[in-house]
């Protein structure tokens, strides 16, 4: 059997197989999905106030927040259904089906009636879009990593697999700074009528683009060589139980920590600094576009230790990291931008 390398190798004979184009296809549908995510975090204050008016500022970011939670509940589901597709089909099947969803999902929150037009189907309406969204996302970020791990040199995944949580970061830069372009642009009553939809509606053009560039690349050369071979696995969720049930949980427990790291940086902060803190939403946002591209940076340093160092001792020293780093930054965030001591408050939660 061919190694890893030499499946590369021949996959870099021909441009339509090359890995740069690998990389392209699998950063920028991922780029197109968490784009869709950001944008209802970026969102969250005014989309709080549209659809849940009778509540308190307090209460209706809370609802706001716990129909985001929903895509979180739909994750996990998304990730074993998605993934059990991608390994009957192929990978690259799978991953243009997420970014359909995902964004048709996102494109409808865009259009969707807010609660003076339709009442409670506003909400009820949000939630299962985002469910939806959610749903694809788990499908998305685990696809779209084997997808670039499969195609990687032996000794080099982690680098290669960077790509994927580097563009999860540079989704949420471009969501915080569009975010921040049109609260500072338009006045509050044009941003409540219909400036809040755009980031949505960009869903629909970006997802088109993210199916193209996929549609151009070939399948990894691990599932083509088990298509060759007949060995395409019948079961493959209930074999991934069965053989590996040990790793899959202490996985699931790392990727909690992560999961919490990453939303607290990237989603609630926004959120924290405008309706707690008090600062103004473009002051929150370019805070959250200097905590993201430090986030960014860091990816691809962190997966190059990991290539040399192992994959554990990187997730042990992120996990210790996160909660070594988070209070303190969180004590920080209400001495004010003008403060220097406040500076790195931001920055400390990237380390996860």
């Amino acid at each position: 059997m061919n190694t890893m390398t030499e499946k590369v190798a021949e996959t870099e004979s021909s441009p339509r197989r090359s890995l740069k184009r690998v990389a392209a296809a699998a950063a920028v549908g991922n780029f197109v999905e968490w784009f869709d995510s950001a944008a209802y975090a970026v969102m969250s204050v005014t989309i709080a106030k549209l659809f849940f008016p009778d509540y308190s500022t307090t209460a209706s970011l809370l609802a706001v927040w716990a129909i985001f939670a929903g895509g979180f509940i739909a994750r996990p589901l998304g990730a074993a259904f998605f993934g059990r597709y991608g390994d009957r089909i192929g990978r690259n099947k799978m991953l243009g089906l997420c970014v359909l969803i995902m964004s048709a999902a996102t494109f409808c929150i865009g259009i969707l009636p807010t609660f003076a037009v339709i009442g409670v189907w506003a909400p009820i309406l949000l939630f299962l879009f985002r469910a939806v969204q959610g749903f694809t996302t788990g499908g998305e970020y685990t696809g779209s990593s084997a997808f670039i791990v499969e195609y990687a040199p032996e000794g080099k995944r982690a680098t290669y697999a960077s790509i994927i949580p580097a563009t999860v970061g540079l989704a949420s830069v471009a969501g915080a700074l569009l975010g921040a372009a049109i609260t500072a642009t338009l006045s509050p009553a044009d941003l409540q009528a219909w400036g809040w939809r755009i980031p949505f509606l960009l869903a629909a053009p970006l997802g088109l683009i993210g199916l193209y560039i996929r549609s151009r690349v070939d399948d990894t050369p691990v599932f083509r060589g088990l298509e060759k071979r007949g060995n395409v696995a019948k079961k493959p969720l209930g074999d991934a139980i069965r053989l590996c049930a040990r790793q899959i949980f202490t996985l699931f427990g790392y990727s909690i920590t992560n999961a919490i790291a990453y939303y607290l940086m990237s989603s609630y902060m926004i959120a924290y600094m405008t309706s707690s803190l008090h600062y103004s939403s473009t002051e929150s946002m370019i805070t959250s576009v200097v905590t993201m591209l430090v986030y960014t940076a860091v990816c691809p340093l962190a997966a190059r230790a990991s290539d040399r160092y192992g994959r554990k001792r990187m997730l042990l020293v992120a996990c210790v990291g996160f909660v070594v780093m988070t209070i303190p930054a969180f004590s920080i965030m209400p001495l004010g931008l003008g403060s220097r001591s406040w500076a790195p408050a931001s920055w400390v939660l990237w380390l996860r």
